[in-house]
């Protein structure tokens, strides 16, 4: 026994066990959860063709745009903004409480418009600057300060100061907001709309102003609510398959492999904190499509060690001696590991490309975990296995891998 590579294995295994002990859970839970896990909305837009704007790709551009500046002011939690063939486009709200407002506030056209009393458009949302809600502090009312830009600020002092004494109608997508009677000119380009119920209704507003009028109509298509306590019930039972899967894979691998399976399980501690950090560090969505993947990947990754430990055994049964049987065995499997990896890739590739929402969560998780798999079973699986070798901490080959439930006889070895 080589007591100096025994340690060098010892620690390895420990500081493996120990990281995946310590950190898969917190990882797990850091991972961004999409609404199928924690509930919310998902809603689907489509574009109109109108009288005034035609859809196309830099009008479609646009309205994916304004939407992420809507759902990123309304201050939900990682809202997914998507665009899905040429006129629609898919939002996902993760954790929403109030999905009604949210789902109005998006749908908006937001087409402000300032109009004389006979109905002649002064000014436009074009020439907003900023929108900011506030409370007043005389009446206590909720009402958003409108500031202009430059030339908005000019075309709002010659509106104010041609109309003293009438009324100008503030109009979002031809409803009357409100509709102030002008007592004075008004300059240095700022305004008040008030008439809002509650100062959330007011921030609302403001972000709808803020992030402009769409450029093109739209319609909401689809509406679906997913429940909070629905989306716990996903993720426990996400939870429970990921657990069972990785139970199950981990005491295959020590039945049939034996010393060899322990490594085995061991990398596959490694593999899924490499898998479960780098989603974290790509800052991924994680859905039931996506966990799917993961618990697919973790059989993909055994599935490398199997076919090294039957070259392994096969070439132990040709009369080498277990050091040389053992490299021999990674070199004839690695070409059949790369051959059906890239093909998994590729159809993983593909997914990617031409899949939108869920299917896209899919194939980045099976992606990476095909990539992983390779890693961890050639590089970490084949340095733990020479130092177990080296080490020559068993005497008998047997203890190395078993045939099935029956261990393979050295001695038969030609």
């Amino acid at each position: 026994m080589r007591k100096d590579v025994l340690a060098k294995l010892l620690a390895c295994l420990a500081v493996i066990v120990a990281l995946f002990v310590i950190f898969v859970r917190p990882l797990a839970e850091s991972i961004r959860q999409g609404l199928d896990l924690q509930g919310g909305t998902h809603v689907v837009l489509e574009a109109e063709d109108t009288d005034i704007a035609k859809v196309d790709d830099d009008a479609m551009q646009r309205v994916v745009s304004i939407m992420e500046r809507r759902v990123n002011e309304l201050g939900l939690t990682e809202p997914i903004v998507q665009r899905e063939g040429e006129r629609r486009v898919i939002i996902e709200l993760a954790g929403i409480k109030d999905p009604d407002a949210a789902i109005q506030t998006i749908g908006k056209t937001a087409m402000l418009e300032f109009k004389d009393e006979e109905g002649n458009t002064l000014l436009t949302g074009t020439d907003l600057k900023d929108a900011q809600a506030a409370m007043n502090q005389q009446n206590n009312q909720s009402v958003v300060h409108l500031e202009f830009s430059d030339e908005g600020a000019k075309k709002f002092a010659d509106a104010t100061l041609a109309n003293v004494g009438r009324q100008i109608a503030i109009l979002l997508d031809g409803e009357v907001l409100t509709d102030p009677v002008v007592r004075e000119p008004i300059f240095g380009g700022r305004a008040e709309i008030s008439g809002q119920r509650d100062l959330e209704e007011a921030q609302r507003l403001a972000v709808l102003l803020r992030s402009g009028a769409l450029p093109v109509k739209v319609n909401i298509i689809e509406t679906r609510t997913v429940g909070p306590s629905l989306g716990q019930d996903s993720k426990d039972k996400s939870v429970f398959a990921f657990v069972v899967g990785i139970a199950a894979v981990l005491l295959f691998m020590l039945l049939f492999y034996r010393a060899c399976g322990f490594i085995a399980d061991v990398s596959l501690m490694a593999y899924t904190l490499l898998l479960l950090a780098i989603l974290k560090a790509l800052d991924a969505t994680l859905t039931l499509p996506g966990v799917a993947g993961i618990i697919l990947s973790i059989g993909m990754a055994v599935d490398a060690n199997v076919l090294i430990f039957e070259h392994f055994k096969e070439e132990f049964r040709l009369g080498k001696g277990i050091r040389l049987a053992m490299d021999a065995g990674f070199k004839r499997a690695f070409t059949t590991i790369f051959d059906s990896n890239i093909t998994t890739i590729i159809a993983a590739f593909v997914l990617f490309m031409f899949g939108t929402g869920n299917i896209r969560g899919f194939a980045i998780t099976l992606g990476l975990g095909v990539l992983l798999s390779m890693f961890t079973a050639i590089t970490l699986t084949q340095y733990m296995l020479k130092l177990l070798v080296n080490a020559k901490l068993f005497e008998n080959p047997s203890i190395y891998a078993a045939d099935g439930f029956m261990l393979f006889d050295p001695k038969e070895a030609k």
